[in-house]
């Protein structure tokens, strides 16, 4: 069983160093900020859509904004 299991271990970090391939700084930082961009975009849209559905609730309810 623990041969087993230190074969795993070696598979893993042996795949992770030489057949894995990483991205460049560079591409890191770009998948970021189009990560990051598009959570402020989604973001904002979710808050339109709030204010939005919350002025139609008062409107609905209280008959007023």
């Amino acid at each position: 069983m623990k041969f087993k299991l230190l074969t795993n271990i070696e598979e893993s970090y042996i795949e992770l160093k030489d057949k894995t391939s990483w991205p460049t700084k560079t591409q890191l930082v770009k998948s970021a900020l189009i990560v990051m961009l598009a959570s402020v975009i989604i973001a904002v849209i979710i808050f339109g859509m709030d204010k939005v559905i919350d002025k139609i609730m008062h409107l609905l309810y209280f008959g007023k904004f």
